[in-house]
């Protein structure tokens, strides 16, 4: 297929094209506690002290749960054509499993009703890291039964929800859950377990298998999964840092997608490492995907951390430390959060994951792109997004096949261990008064929303 460019703006892409905006439960929702929502593995990480550098604990978010109306008009007037959030999982099953609660399950069916009122698409995500307390004390990921409660889980939302939300989203990154969360211990439950923590990515891989089918038996369709890709770069030639790098990129990119499209981990060592009946659960997690989501930012420059941390490290034994360190690629603007903005990596990414897997890759939707920047004047945030569409256009040009474009994220939000410090939103939030600002972004996304869907014409090929 050939894109013809526009003169003067972004090239055109596909009839059809869905253009969107993102947020999660845990970073936007607040009204911990309210309506018999239970606490999740986050509330209890946020709350204890120093965990969160500015000392907040997530729990107001920026107030969606009481002003979703408000957020909702905000998508309609952007033009978007879908919304990817999330449905919190202790707010529909408090315990994790047993009692459902119905006033949970209420407000994500009266948010869905407004969106479908709005002419937007309801792309929920049914586990964006909020794990329900009890589920993370037994164990979290690191206990198979997380799996079968969470299938039980989607089955539940899924049958009130199905016969309005199209498209479905079942776990979101579950490599930053696992490295972050269990492996280094920055992320909520805390943990730092290394290599000892790669149980929690392949329950995490079951957990989307077995929910596939629990969705699809509810009546769901059109079924994918939200997982972060990075380019990895290499610090230098020599050895260690190709070594590092290398392990790296097996780790963040295709430990995850190589059992979701392949149904094989990447590495026997790897597969050696898993709990439980490996091969039987891949033919799970391998189920076919209706379409792959990829959550893009920046590429990840990696090298040794120190030469004794290799000299120790054989067959996966684990040292005292990963044998990979992550190093600031120079030479790049960055964003306010110190990432590097390098567009070209988002189409280096995308033609990586073509040439990897061949026909076996399904449809892609960009499900997370943004950036972290201040003020409503944020003329960089435009710079920024441009360039990653124009970069996605590229490599829809190349022939990937991609369906969508999500911007991370529509409002600020809670983010995570930095707190509200970082601003990803296109709408800047006042929190003392959770007033709503569109910023500049947002008046631009806006027009490039209108300007393609203005686009009529056939394209060729």
């Amino acid at each position: 297929m050939t894109l013809p460019p526009l003169p003067g703006s972004l090239p055109a892409f596909p009839p059809g094209f869905l253009w969107g905006a993102s947020a999660s439960a845990f970073q936007t929702e607040g009204a911990a506690g309210t309506d018999g929502k239970g606490p999740s593995g986050w509330d209890e990480f946020a709350g204890r002290p120093g965990r969160i550098k500015d000392g907040s604990d997530g729990s107001l978010g920026t107030g969606f749960y009481d002003r979703y109306r408000e957020d909702v008009a905000l998508l309609a007037a952007l033009g978007a054509g879908a919304f990817r959030f999330s449905v919190s999982w202790p707010r529909v099953v408090p315990g994790g499993t047993g009692p459902v609660n119905p006033a949970g399950l209420d407000f994500y069916d009266r948010l869905v009703d407004e969106l479908c009122a709005h002419g937007i698409t309801p792309v929920p995500t049914l586990y964006h890291w909020d794990t329900p307390l009890p589920l993370e004390q037994a164990g979290g990921w690191l206990n198979r039964d997380t799996a079968h409660r969470f299938a039980e889980y989607a089955s539940t939302v899924a049958g009130r929800l199905a016969d309005r939300v199209p498209m479905w989203i079942t776990i979101n990154e579950p490599a930053e859950v696992t490295l972050l969360g269990y492996a280094l211990g920055e992320h909520a439950p805390g943990r730092k377990l290394l290599f000892d923590a790669l149980p929690a990515a392949h329950h995490q891989l079951l957990a989307h298998g077995l929910a596939v089918a629990a969705l699809r038996a509810a009546g769901a369709a059109d079924i994918g999964i939200a997982v972060s890709h990075t380019p990895v770069l290499a610090a230098s030639d020599s050895e260690q840092d190709r070594f590092g790098a290398e392990l790296y990129d097996t780790i963040s990119n295709w430990l995850f997608a190589d059992p979701l499209l392949t149904g094989a981990y990447p590495d026997e060592n790897f597969a050696a490492l898993m709990p439980g009946p490996v091969a039987d659960d891949l033919d799970i997690i391998s189920a076919p995907l209706d379409w792959y989501g990829v959550n893009y930012y920046n590429p990840t420059l990696v090298g040794a951390p120190a030469p004794q941390a290799l000299d120790s490290f054989s067959g996966f034994e684990m040292p005292g430390e990963l044998p990979f360190g992550i190093r600031k690629i120079e030479g790049y603007e960055t964003t306010d959060f110190g990432w590097p903005v390098v567009p070209d990596g988002l189409r280096d990414m995308l033609v990586g994951l073509k040439r990897r897997y061949g026909d076996r890759l399904p449809p892609l939707c960009i499900t997370e792109n943004g950036c972290s920047y201040d003020g409503i004047e944020d003329a960089r945030r435009i710079t920024f997004l441009d360039g990653h569409l124009r970069s996605l256009h590229a490599a829809m040009a190349e022939g990937l096949d991609v369906r969508g474009y999500f911007t991370w994220s529509l409002t600020d939000n809670f983010e995570w261990i930095e707190g509200y410090a970082q601003r990803f939103g296109l709408v800047h939030v006042d929190y003392p008064t959770m007033r709503r600002t569109p910023k500049d972004s947002y008046h631009w996304y806006r027009e490039v929303i209108r300007a393609q869907r203005d686009l009529r014409r056939p394209l060729p090929g």
